[in-house]
């Protein structure tokens, strides 16, 4: 199924609603609760061992392990409130092993039993290239486990580790080869159930309501649900999206006051609250867990239905007589959908690393974005005209703020219709557009899914005579290659609809019901628009889309935001572990509106927001239409300095992080990172969500309290930590107290290179050809490592090898540059002429005077020089001034405390 003739008809159910904006703040009551939808109710309500499924006839077929699931014949399946009938008829399940340790398991209903329809599988996700890395089965072993007389049946599947089918009661579980742990199992305390589709027949009635809406529910109740467990886990994490902490409380179980599962149901939720389980804008049912005595695994359930999930307090099954492994740790978690199939995947990890890897493998890594994208966006709702475009874009210059993208909200549409401009207040966008691209900057201007019902529109005429919408509505006025687009509101939000979406039983293409795929919607909408603007521009440039909804997979197509938040301290604290999260679930390139989108921030709120969100990957301010104007230069001189430092230091740090989002684009490892990721054997930092890694060098400590003068922050690791503004040494593994009045506090890990651009600019455009300062931070055998990665910034040539990539290696007093790069170019080649102009050195006991350049045979200064060019801040510390290597090259610099010795840590020989 081809994404954009899906979307095509997902938008012809929106002809009837007209777009209006959210204004109101959240509504409890507008949303269901798991009491008032009925297959959480009942999921919820079934008890260990309610299922009686025998696995049988298991073979090796076409390379996948297959069985069906069967009711045995003495055996009643309790029957559902709402059921007319025993649902007995056996389901197909199907194993496969893919490369690098991913475990594919797949329940159906038998096609050979004529269901009434066959069930969604979601499309468009899995890579293609992943399926062509399962792994053939050639055979299975049978064994006996604890004496059961039911045999299991076993396969390999990684270095060390193989699968389980346990056929009665039936169990699939991941286990360590020779010490048996286990690492991963479903369905162990017997909580699966798969309610199959059925006929209607005359007085059934299947009908669910929710306020003044009614679901007809065609073909019954058709809801899955099973328990999963973690082995090994101290805590688990992902599913998002949820306003809540990285790591997951239990919803259910002894000493835990039952709460709402953990809901995956896309909605459009404005001002939401904090520390909820309540599903937000978007759905990704992958959780991860990671514990000391395994390290990380992690669970898929590729399913676009309404999902509830449970994390299980320990003891929740205490009555239940199951007999398991008693030496490990657990977690166990209850997963419920409405609809679907099970179509899941089992990664083993065990480094954190290597789940997210397994992960990417499956659904693909984040785009490489445009390095534009990459800098300081400004939006509000809306800038007036083209006089306040003109206005806030000169501001910036005035004060010395360098920034990237203006953004434009539906005021700037010609009543409301998508794709057209406001000829009055914006009379010449082409001119407007390119006025911006002189200094180097762009514009994006937002895109709905709502189309407005009117005969004069030619979007709407068009798709209404011939029954689609976008297909063919290429033409967009007023747009030029710097231009690009927002989508918001694409859950999809509709007005009149129950819970504020699309009702559950409108029927889509192939006859598929909306209730199947509600979680995707968005993903396919994102999907489209990225395809139009890659057409816009031949293929040639990369897009950059901005959507509110997502799900697995969206990080192939663009950004996304965490929605409607408000001016609170603690909507800027729960903004960290959201982006967190997001980043372990493959979306990379995520962050939160600066300041709030709701509400007035007070001045010092806005400031730590800026400051917290410098060192995030999407760096947006925006704000909604009814509050104060908030650009940087209305705060004050001082206050304004202090959100421009914010600013700048992002800038600063843009060759870092456009590194960064290159090994996210090759590997999926995200840009920002929980703590554990980096430290995966330092308990104290399973819980840590209000400090992150920025890749593996930098740690952020935010600060979310007014009054702040200093700040308590956990370094981890037994290394040494250097503040990023003083050079000012810390000993890890311990909490240490550091000034916070000026700035939050940010230290470089020992051990790294970091690449930085220091010339202030007005754009990402202007310091295309600045030269780089590395600031290197030696570990305690004086030595450290970083990388660097270059290209043309907006093009898809890399692709083709057009790229710098080299690797900085101090070791021995000697800083030597490496090529990484894996392949020379075979079309377009990129070079560079940038230099470094500037070598810091943090944590170097001993003082040379001078260091030799090679290949050059030359010899350059050392002296002591500032950490980082910041007004009222210039510690001292050791510099190598312009030694003007360039970055594109091969080359080495030596340092020397005096004729015929070097600089290893003072002892070395030359």
């Amino acid at each position: 199924m081809k994404s954009v003739v899906v979307l095509h008809h997902l938008l012809c159910l929106l002809l009837l609603f007209s777009h209006l904006k959210s204004v109101s703040s959240w509504k409890k009551e507008e949303f269901r609760n798991c009491d008032q939808t009925p297959f959480c109710k009942r999921a919820r309500s079934r008890k260990p061992q309610h299922c009686k499924l025998t696995a049988t006839d298991v073979v090796v077929d076409n390379g996948d392990l297959t069985a069906k699931l069967i009711t045995p014949n003495n055996f009643q399946q309790n029957l559902d409130e709402d059921s007319s009938e025993i649902a007995s008829k056996p389901l197909i399940l199907s194993l496969s092993v893919y490369q690098n340790g991913i475990l594919r398991l797949k329940i159906d209903e038998d096609p050979s039993q004529n269901p009434p329809k066959k069930r969604f599988e979601v499309p468009d996700v899995v890579l293609p290239e992943f399926e062509s890395k399962k792994l053939w089965l050639q055979r299975h072993t049978k064994e006996v486990i604890n004496g059961d007389s039911a045999e299991s049946f076993v396969v390999y599947l990684f270095d060390g580790y193989e699968a389980v089918i346990r056929s009665d009661p039936f169990e699939v579980f991941v286990r360590e080869q020779g010490s048996g742990n286990r690492v991963l199992s479903f369905n162990t305390h017997g909580l699966f159930d798969f309610e199959q589709l059925r006929v209607k027949k005359e007085g059934d009635n299947w009908e669910e309501r929710f306020r003044s809406h009614t679901d007809s529910r065609p073909y019954g109740p058709q809801s899955i649900s099973f328990d999963m467990s973690f082995y090994g886990a101290d805590f688990v994490y992902g599913i998002p999206e949820h306003a809540t902490t990285l790591s997951l409380k239990p919803t259910n179980g002894p000493g835990v006051e039952q709460s709402e599962p953990y809901r995956l149901f896309n909605l459009d939720v404005f001002e939401y609250i904090t520390d909820s389980p309540f599903g937000l804008y978007g759905s990704i049912p992958f959780m991860l867990s990671h514990g000391k005595s395994h390290g990380t695994s992690g669970f898929f359930w590729l399913n676009a239905a309404e999902m509830q999930i449970d994390v299980l307090a320990p003891g929740w099954d205490a009555e239940s007589s199951i007999s398991l492994p008693s030496d490990q740790k657990r977690i166990d978690t209850l997963w419920m959908s409405e609809a679907g199939i099970i179509d899941s995947f089992f990664f083993i990890g065990p480094k954190p690393k290597d789940v997210a890897k397994q992960y990417a493998s499956v659904t693909g890594t984040s785009a490489m974005p445009q390095l534009f994208a990459t800098g300081y966006h400004q939006c509000r709702w809306n800038y007036r005209d083209e006089e306040d475009v003109k206005n806030v874009d000169s501001k910036f210059d005035e004060h010395d703020i360098p920034y990237d993208v203006l953004w434009l909200d539906i005021e700037h549409t010609n009543g409301k219709r998508y794709f057209t401009w406001d000829r009055v207040l914006f009379p010449n966008p082409e001119e407007m557009q390119k006025d911006l691209a002189s200094r180097g900057r762009k514009m994006v201007t937002i895109v709905d899914p709502h189309i407005k019902r009117d005969e004069g529109y030619h979007i709407h005429k068009e798709a209404s005579k011939n029954g689609y919408y976008v297909k063919d509505a290429t033409e967009y006025s007023g747009s030029t290659p710097s231009l690009y687009i927002w989508n918001d509101m694409n859950e999809p939000s509709v007005f009149n609809g129950p819970e504020v979406t699309m009702p559950r039983d409108a029927l889509h293409y192939g006859n598929i019901e909306h209730r199947e795929l509600h979680n995707a919607y968005g993903y396919y909408f994102h999907m489209a628009t990225s395809d139009g603007l890659l057409k816009r521009e031949g293929g040639k440039d990369r897009p950059f889309v901005l959507s509110r909804a997502f799900f697995p997979g969206t990080q192939r197509y663009g950004t996304v935001w965490t929605g409607d938040n408000t001016a609170e301290w603690e909507q800027l604290r729960v903004s960290v572990p959201m982006i967190l999260t997001l980043g372990i679930t493959g979306i990379t390139f995520s962050g939160a509106d600066v300041g709030g989108f709701f509400g007035n921030p007070d001045t010092e709120l806005l400031v730590r927001w800026y400051q917290v969100a410098a060192y995030l990957p999407f760096f947006r301010g925006h704000a909604h239409h009814d509050t104060k104007r908030r650009e940087p230069w209305l705060f004050g001189d001082r206050n304004t300095e202090l959100m421009r430092e914010a600013i700048r230091v992002r800038y600063t740090l843009l060759p870092y992080f456009y590194t960064l989002f290159r090994e996210a684009n090759v590997s999926g490892v995200p840009v920002v990172r929980p703590l554990w990721m980096e430290f995966p054997n330092d308990e104290a930092t399973f819980n840590n969500d209000e400090a992150f890694m920025v890749g593996n060098a930098l740690l952020v400590q935010g600060i979310y309290t007014e009054n702040a003068k200093d700040a308590s922050v956990y370094l981890p690791g037994d290394e040494t930590w250097y503040d990023l503004r003083s050079g000012t040494a810390y000993k890890g593994g311990k909490t240490q107290k550091v000034e916070a009045s000026g700035a939050i506090p940010v230290f470089q890990r020992s051990g790294t290179i970091i690449p930085r651009k220091d010339r202030f600019r007005r754009s990402t455009v202007q310091m295309e050809n600045d030269p780089y300062t590395l600031v290197i931070a030696l570990d305690s055998s004086g030595e450290a490592e970083g990388e660097l990665y270059i290209d043309d910034g907006k093009s898809y040539d890399f692709k083709n090898g057009a790229y710098i990539h080299r690797r900085f290696l101090f070791s021995n007093g000697k800083l030597t540059s490496v090529n990484l790069a894996t392949s020379a170019s075979v079309g377009p080649t990129f070079l560079s002429d940038c230099t470094i102009e500037r070598i810091i050195l943090l944590g170097q006991t001993s003082k040379p005077k001078s260091a030799r350049i090679e290949p050059a045979n030359r010899v350059t200064e050392v002296e002591l020089g500032p950490i980082q060019t910041r007004t009222g801040v210039r510690p001292s510390v050791l510099t190598i001034r312009k030694p003007n290597v360039k970055v594109s090259e091969d080359w080495s610099i030596q340092l020397f405390l005096k004729k015929g010795t070097s600089n290893g840590r003072g002892k070395a020989k030359a």
